[in-house]
């Protein structure tokens, strides 16, 4: 339930960038590529995790080769599995049946699993660079070739937090604002409220377009299928008038102890000053939202202090709110670990 004490704005980054190395209670276990010690980290695996691809291992011992090699200093893919579609094939067919087994309902039991397919990359922070299909794949050894992708394989949205994996998506803001031209005027923003059967967060209010990114679909592409299908605004008025913002990265760790380290890439779509209003209008369509509000300023920073916003949302908020000169090094003590924390690397570097 939110809470109704006033936060400050570093607690809020604090709610959602939650997690450092450091702090973790339980031994986290680099997953990599390959049983190269030095390959790329794709995530971070928890203890319960490890036991269970150890299982899947002796499942499979008997009659074929194991799936996973399982050290003390790392877990990765065997040495034989050395392509996106085998490894994309493995992920499926892995999760597929820990789901079915009614391992941790939680994260990707039936009313968690949500049927589409997120990209892992070698590299988090690097090109985006997932095929639409990896059937263009197929036969292609790109290891073997020097790593000529960033793309490593694809794999169920839900269960990328049982593997510690970085995920994407994009967060739009639309707003009117008087004054200034470039925006720093007084403003108001179109806010939404998170259906009740959403899977995540339901009735929590979120950014004005938000969705995560699928495998082989560029960041604006999917901003432009999300605003159509959770706001109704055409794809001519996105093309036209959104602008990208920069990113926002944090390292969350749910309740539950999972980590979700994730970047979202930022948006902003000004109502121009004198025109008709009703194409920026949002109006609930694929039943993701309850409804929109359209929110002065300073209430959306009452709300987001009285926790009402989804974590990650008041985040691209804040960030909206620094980059338009709201929130400045004069009237916010901590602007500058706000600002570091708002841009994180997951303390990548030591996975």
């Amino acid at each position: 339930m939110p809470e109704t004490g006033p936060k400050t704005y570093l607690d809020i980054v604090c709610a959602c960038d939650n997690f450092r190395l450091g702090t973790s209670d339980e031994t986290l276990i680099p997953w990599r590529l390959t049983p190269d010690a030095s390959s790329p980290a794709l995530g971070l695996l928890r203890p319960a995790i490890v036991a269970q691809l150890i299982t899947d291992n002796e499942r499979l011992t008997s009659t074929t080769r194991p799936n996973w090699c399982i050290r003390k200093e790392l877990v990765s893919f065997a040495e034989w599995i050395t392509t996106p579609l085998q490894r994309t094939r493995l992920m499926k067919e892995t999760c597929e049946r820990w789901r079915d087994a009614g391992l941790w309902p939680d994260v990707i039991g039936p009313r968690k699993w949500r049927c589409e397919l997120y990209p892992v990359f070698r590299r988090p922070f690097g090109v985006r660079d997932a095929p639409a299909d990896d059937s263009e794949c197929a036969g292609t050894d790109v290891d073997a070739e020097g790593d000529t992708t960033n793309y490593a394989f694809k794999m169920e949205r839900a269960a990328c937090a049982l593997f510690g994996a970085v995920t994407y998506g994009v967060h739009m803001s639309i707003y009117a604002a008087d004054g200034a031209p470039d925006g720093s005027g007084a403003c108001s923003f179109w806010v939404p409220t998170r259906a009740r059967s959403k899977q995540t967060w339901p009735l929590f209010l979120d950014n004005s377009v938000a969705g995560g990114i699928p495998s082989g679909m560029g960041a604006l592409e999917c901003l432009v299928k999300e605003a159509m299908e959770e706001a109704s605004i055409a794809e001519g008025v996105v093309r036209k008038h959104a602008r990208a913002a920069g990113s926002v990265s944090y390292f969350f760790r749910t309740s539950d102890g999972w980590l979700q380290p994730e970047i979202e890439y930022v948006y902003d779509l000004r109502i121009p000053h004198g025109e008709d209003p009703a194409p920026f209008q949002p109006k609930p369509l694929d039943g993701e939202v309850e409804f929109f509000e359209f929110l002065p300023l300073t209430e959306v920073v009452t709300r987001m202090r009285a926790g009402l916003f989804k974590s990650n949302c008041a985040l691209v908020l804040m960030d909206f709110m620094i980059r338009h000169g709201y929130i400045t090094p004069d009237n916010e003590p901590e602007y500058s670990e706000i600002i570091t924390r708002l841009h994180g690397r997951f303390e990548y570097e030591q996975w």
